[in-house]
Formats: C-alpha cells, sequence, structure tokens
C-alpha cells in the first residue's frame, strides 16, 4: 500500500491492520552516464511496494533526501546541510509515528547511506519514542545469496553496474540508455598510499567518474531476476519486523532504567 495513493479513511484501516511503515532511502546523484539521477530512489520505492504487495505494510512516498555529499561536483545531484538533514530525517520519523504506525523500517536503497542510516537508527535511544526504528540494507542481504551470484556475468559491482542497471531496465527501461554506457568504471586506487583510511574524498579518490562496475552486460531479465531475490529477502525481513517483540520490550526496560538514573 502506497501512502500517497490512499484515502484518509482507508489510511487508517491500513496503520491498524500492518503497524508498519516503510520508509525506502535513495538520493539523487549520478549514475554514470546510462542511469536517471533518481536510479537509487525510483529502485528503491519499486522494491519496497512490490515486497508491501507480499507482506503487507505502508510505504512511505517517494523520498530522495540523504547522505550524498560525494557527489556534489556533478549536475543534478540534492544534498542538504549535515545537521539540517538529521533534523529532517528525525522530524519525518516523528510524523510517521504520529499517524500511529508503531514501527518503522528504513530501507536503504543507496551505498552511501550505510553511515548515516544506522546512526539514525542509533539516535532512537537519545529520547523514548511511540515507535521502533529498524534499519534494512536493500543490497546485502539480496547479494549474498548464489543466485544473486549465478544470474551476473560481471564481478565488480558498487554504482551504475550491471546489477544496478539491470533492475534498473526492469523496473523503468524508457530511463536506461544503454547506448551511453561507458565501458568499465574500474577504482583508481588514489589513495592506496594511506591503508585503513577513510576520508570524505575517498570515493571520489576511487570512482572520480562515478560510475563502478560493468554495465554493458545488463539486461531486463537479468534485472527481473535480481528484484525476485530482493523482493523474496526484503518481504520476509518486513513479515519478522511485524512478528517482533523484542525489540520494543528491550526499548521499554532501556529507557525506563534511564529515567531511574534521572531521579
Amino acid at each position: 500500500m502506497q501512502w500517497e495513493q490512499l484515502t484518509a479513511p482507508d489510511f487508517s484501516k491500513a496503520v491498524q491492520e500492518t503497524g508498519v511503515c516503510i520508509l525506502a532511502f535513495g538520493v539523487l546523484e549520478r549514475h554514470g552516464d546510462h542511469l536517471p539521477l533518481g536510479t537509487d530512489y525510483l529502485n528503491g520505492h519499486r522494491l519496497a511496494c512490490l515486497s508491501a504487495e507480499n507482506e503487507p505494510a505502508v510505504v512511505f512516498p517517494p523520498f530522495y533526501f540523504g547522505q550524498i555529499y560525494e557527489a556534489r561536483c556533478f549536475p543534478g545531484t540534492v544534498t542538504l546541510k549535515p545537521t539540517l538533514l538529521l533534523e529532517m530525517l528525525s522530524a519525518v520519523l516523528d510524523e510517521i509515528g504520529r499517524n500511529g504506525f508503531t514501527k518503522i523500517i528504513l530501507l536503504n536503497a543507496h551505498g552511501g547511506n550505510d553511515a548515516l542510516l544506522p546512526f539514525l537508527t542509533q539516535t532512537m535511544l537519545w529520547e523514548k519514542k511511540s515507535y521502533s526504528v529498524y534499519y534494512y540494507d536493500a543490497y546485502r542481504e539480496a547479494s549474498a545469496t548464489p543466485e544473486w551470484k549465478q544470474t551476473l556475468q560481471t564481478t565488480q559491482h558498487g554504482h551504475a553496474c550491471e546489477c544496478e542497471t539491470s533492475i534498473s531496465l526492469a523496473n523503468h527501461p524508457h530511463l536506461v540508455r544503454m547506448d551511453q554506457v561507458n565501458g568499465i568504471g574500474e577504482s583508481q586506487d588514489m589513495l592506496d598510499e594511506l591503508p585503513g583510511n577513510f576520508s570524505a574524498i575517498s570515493w571520489y579518490a576511487n570512482y572520480p567518474q562515478h560510475y563502478a562496475g560493468d554495465a554493458r552486460s545488463a539486461t531486463a531479465e537479468k534485472g527481473q531476476k535480481l528484484q525476485a531475490i530482493k523482493v523474496k529477502a526484503f518481504a520476509k525481513f518486513i513479515g519478522a519486523v511485524k512478528r517482533d517483540t523484542i525489540v520494543p520490550m528491550l526499548e521499554a526496560e532501556f529507557f525506563e532504567r534511564e529515567s531511574r538514573l534521572r531521579k
């Protein structure tokens, strides 16, 4: 169920019946020369909707604010001031909770959010909420399966690659420009003299064209198979979240103990 497509009465019913809202996180950024700027949020929202058809939940409207500072030098990127971003994300979660949801799933569909979203989740222990937050990485779970690896021809992935391009061909083929695929996006390893280091410029140092992998062998058929793997895995996760009683119980215990310290 898509939040924006429901009437007010149907929305209230969906909240009562599912208790779960999915917020899919993507961004607006360059994806090589062949994929649209909205690739992450388009594919992420699509994954959320397909999964919610298998395991009912309410999907928040398409969302494209996240961590993408490493792409600010490319046309079409949209970023927000870091403190504003975190405040805004926290406010969005509170609004979802105010509407009655007791569980919120943060579905990460953009690799650049893999530090931001766990941190956002951790901030839920700053003050007691009416809801619990669960974080799910859309790529990590699915890509570890044998079926995922067997579907692909290439081994180097990361951004606008074979798997991401294939899924885009399955979801919105009219937005993909296969004639603009520019060879292989290989890591430039410009910071190899700093082993173990991470800097703000690290991604750019490896992929200054914002393209990582080889999209030349991407097909819609592969995309459909990869999408099915993702949907199966995420729908299973949604079901587990709906059944979960441990996280809310432990959060209640945590804040009870925390409140005693202030007395």
